[in-house]
């Protein structure tokens, strides 16, 4: 019988308005990695703040290895082997990688911090777990992996038999989730346990040894990951069917709402980012972006949606030149925006949800008339938008930063959805979302494409963009190298595309994709 590290018993905690968990126990037994899966919002990441020492539970009692524990702040639970890495890092740019790891344990030599030293016993760490990182490079130039490799490696540095990650592959791209499962056998091969809360199911069934389900901040189940099914764990999550696959019938597209030719543009340095974009959106169709983040995905939307000059080329929405206007002519134009970072460029976190769901319209009417704001327009607005979009909130007055990550993203998707534009450029969409908001999601741009609108999707899922789109084009190093029909295509082509292998109807010359 393999034994419990962690048993938390009875565990309730309540927030104005919200009572996050209700009476949960869950344990974790050394060397598993044991998935906590729910909806967004439903407590997991309130259990393992209370784990870690961020909340102090209302009641209830956690027990380490068998003896009771009080943990009343991060340092006890550091002190008593338990770290955490969360959703969003917590790493200061300007500081190198080892600065980072070592902050508030450093080595000490003559009265100064002896950085040669602690260099080394990074890189001894690193090898040790395959953790594979840059001991000297600040961390505002390494990437979002190597920064996730970083948060873990700062908690075995601080003696860490538990790790929690926190949605840890909310912002990885395929290939460094990949890497970062290799990471997690790694450390439950050499003792370590693991609670790594999540949404996705494909992550659950191919990391977790046992899934603990929470819906509503109840524990509904937990169950060996070998004896269940995806299915059976959505059903659980949501507590209804969910259909995994995306229905939509034939597309009937219409004219070109937008015809990009031939763009270009820099990077923040400089340096050509895009390097000829071309291609098309019609109407009642979605056309999906497929390729490895870094390879101008961020600078094609920022393009599309103002808020990055283009430096050749053109973009045209129903014809008319929309080169280089500002976000807000732009979305005067009927383009609405799904922003890939929620949190620097989706939502103001200080304003209420009430005010972030009538962004991009507070200065039209009814919301305003002339510089005086009409409050309960705006209420009733967002009364309707929570309910419809079921954004799980005590109100539309409290705070966006209160939200779980996925109901900020709902919110964003609400506000987008509600102007009833023309063109959609949706990046990222699901980003952060649990199943049964991701069909929610899915039903709802398919819906717009059926009503006539034209979607643009970038997304780093493939499952995503090849159930979603109706067309998929490859962006590789600034270019569309190929396009294909998402009926006829493969995981397996896709790529190859993505690593550079030209395919579909890109050939000799550079053609518009349309």
């Amino acid at each position: 019988m393999v034994e419990p590290v962690i048993q938390m018993k009875g565990i309730t905690k309540t927030f104005p308005g919200i009572k996050a968990n209700d009476d949960i126990d869950l344990t974790v037994l050394r060397g598993e990695i044991h998935a906590l899966l729910g909806e967004n919002g439903a407590g997991k990441t309130t259990l393992m703040n209370i784990l870690y020492g961020l909340y102090q539970q209302d009641s209830g009692e956690i027990f380490l290895k068998g003896k009771k524990v009080e943990i009343n702040n991060p340092n006890d639970a550091i002190n008593l082997g338990i770290g955490m890495v969360h959703q969003h890092f917590m790493l200061i740019e300007p500081f190198t990688v080892t600065e980072n790891i070592i902050l508030g344990s450093e080595p000490v030599k003559n009265g100064m911090i002896d950085i040669k030293k602690a260099e080394k016993q990074v890189e001894a760490l690193a090898k040790k777990y395959g953790l594979k990182v840059e001991p000297s490079a600040k961390v505002k130039d390494i990437s979002v992996g190597m920064q996730q490799r970083v948060e873990i490696l700062k908690a075995l540095y601080k003696g860490a038999d538990i790790l929690i990650l926190d949605e840890p592959t909310a912002v990885l791209t395929p290939q460094e989730v990949d890497e970062l499962i290799v990471i997690m056998d790694n450390l439950v091969e050499q003792g370590k346990s693991i609670v790594f809360i999540t949404h996705k199911l494909k992550e659950v069934m191919r990391v977790s040894h046992r899934v603990t389900v929470i819906r509503k901040g109840k524990v509904i189940d937990t169950l060996e990951t070998s004896q269940t099914t995806p299915q059976e764990l959505a059903e659980k999550m949501v507590g209804r069917k969910v259909l995994l696959r995306v229905e939509k019938k034939e597309k009937q597209p219409g004219r070109t709402i937008l015809k990009v030719e031939n763009l270009r543009a820099v990077d923040n340095r400089g340096v050509p980012v895009l390097k000829g974009i071309n291609l098309e959106v019609k109407e009642g169709e979605i056309l999906g972006i497929a390729g490895v983040d870094g390879n101008g995905q961020t600078e094609l939307v920022e393009t599309l949606t103002g808020l990055r000059r283009i430096s050749g080329g053109s973009i045209r929405m129903l014809g008319e030149d929309i080169n280089n206007l500002n976000p807000r002519e732009v979305f005067e134009k009927g383009v609405a925006h799904i922003p890939e970072d929620r949190q620097k460029r989706g939502l103001i976190l200080e304003y209420s949800v009430a005010e972030n769901l009538i962004l991009g319209r507070h200065y039209k009417s009814p919301i305003s008339k002339g510089i005086r704001i009409n409050h309960s327009s705006i209420r009733e607005t967002a009364k309707n938008l929570i309910k419809e979009y079921d954004i799980r909130t005590p109100g539309e007055k409290v705070m966006a930063k209160t939200l779980s990550g996925g109901n900020q993203q709902k919110v964003i998707i609400a506000r987008e959805f509600s102007k009833q534009p023309v063109l959609i450029v949706a990046a990222q969409p699901t980003r952060g979302l649990d199943v049964g908001a991701i069909e929610f999601v899915h039903k709802k741009l398919v819906k717009m494409r059926d009503e006539g609108k034209g979607i643009l999707l970038i997304s780093f899922e493939l499952d995503e963009i090849l159930s979603l789109s109706d067309r998929i084009a490859v962006i590789y190093e600034g270019e569309i190298i190929g396009e294909v029909d998402a009926k006829k295509t493969t995981e397996e082509e896709l790529g190859l595309m993505m690593a550079g292998h030209k395919g579909g109807i890109i050939g000799e010359e550079k053609k518009s994709v349309g």
